[in-house]
């Protein structure tokens, strides 16, 4: 029987094949790890004597960062701030070609000249601003439009501008000389001063019944706000206390009317000789009817001293704005009404005083108003 032949292994076992994926994690660990390696070889060694040295790097290393970040901000700031200026001058450029070539007036160009002190004429040593020139002329021109229909786009309405354009000229040049003299004589008005004369009005229902109504007509008849009201009392106060202090010759004559009737002298006959009131100096001094505590025939001032006054009784020297008054009861014929009677005063004009300033000083339009 053949015995059998035992086979050879002439072939070694094969190694088991390990997956593409598994090789290239490998490598990248091997290299991760020899880069780990190479990297801690390298670290420097720092000592107190190289810490200096080692710092310097570090710094200059993060600098080549540091400076062009810098320089691209610097850059965006300077372009930011040209546009800004460059905006700014278009900006101040088409306002004043607005206010000096076409004399604008609208809301928006009021507004700029509130912020921006543009000048429209120069008295003396006074700028005058032409916000002032707009606020005097926009509340007349609010007063021709809403309560005369006046249509400033036609022939008759550019006339009536024009005039009111002169107007409000003349008026803020003439307020510029009064704050000349006012800051000369040392006069002032106070925010005082201005309340109690607005009390004084509300209290006569001169300004309407309530603040409401007060509110409304002034918006209504000059477009104004109850802070415009008293910019324009207060400057009104100022011109009328300037005059009481220039005018010596008035108060003078008044100082004698009064004393005179302290010595015994009849007022009938003081007042036809020395009153300025030529409706009331042939009836000796007598209002033609008589007056009840709110009526608007009279300044507000002569109301309300005639009413703390007893039939019989005179009064002192009453100082309304524009007069001074000396008072006289004659009777209260009914519960909140007096016949009275009055010797007036009459101070000078401010332009008495203005005009001499104004031909020493004279003033300059830095606009062309029409003619």
């Amino acid at each position: 029987m053949k015995k059998l032949k035992k086979p050879k292994l002439t072939k070694r076992l094969s190694k088991p094949r390990v997956p593409a994926a598994v090789k290239q994690r490998l490598k990248r660990g091997k290299a991760a790890e020899e880069k780990v390696t190479e990297a801690l070889q390298n670290v420097p060694r720092i000592t107190n004597e190289t810490v200096a040295e080692h710092r310097e790097d570090v710094l200059s290393s993060a600098r080549k960062y540091i400076y062009p970040l810098q320089h691209s901000k610097h850059r965006v700031v300077r372009i930011s701030v040209a546009l800004f200026v460059a905006v700014l001058v278009v900006f101040f450029v088409v306002c004043t070609v607005d206010l000096y070539k076409f004399q604008g007036t609208s809301g928006f160009i009021y507004g700029v000249t509130r912020v921006v002190p543009f000048p429209v004429a120069k008295a003396g040593s006074s700028w005058v601003s032409y916000e002032s020139y707009l606020f005097e002329l926009r509340r007349n021109m609010h007063y021709y439009h809403t309560q005369q229909q006046t249509d400033f786009s036609t022939k008759d309405g550019q006339d009536q501008l024009s005039s009111l354009k002169h107007q409000a000229m003349d008026q803020v040049i003439q307020d510029a000389y009064v704050k000349q003299l006012a800051r000369k004589n040392h006069v002032s008005v106070s925010g005082q001063a201005v309340d109690n004369e607005v009390a004084l009005l509300r209290s006569q229902n001169r300004l309407g019944s309530n603040d409401r109504v007060f509110k409304n007509v002034l918006n209504q008849f000059w477009g104004w706000s109850e802070d415009d009201f008293k910019r324009e009392l207060r400057q009104q106060l100022l011109t009328q206390t300037v005059v009481a202090k220039l005018d010596a010759a008035t108060d003078s004559r008044a100082q004698s009317a009064l004393q005179q009737l302290q010595a015994g002298a009849n007022f009938g006959t003081l007042a036809s000789q020395m009153s300025d009131d030529s409706a009331t100096r042939g009836t000796a001094g007598q209002y033609g009817s008589p007056l009840n505590q709110n009526d608007g025939n009279v300044a507000p001032q002569i109301t309300a001293a005639l009413f703390q006054l007893k039939p019989g009784q005179i009064s002192t020297i009453i100082n309304t704005g524009y007069t001074l008054e000396i008072l006289k009861v004659l009777s209260a014929p009914s519960p909140g009404s007096v016949q009275a009677a009055h010797i007036q005063f009459t101070f000078k004009p401010i332009t008495d005083y203005t005009k001499p300033l104004q031909a020493q000083h004279a003033a300059h339009q830095f606009i062309r108003l029409p003619s």
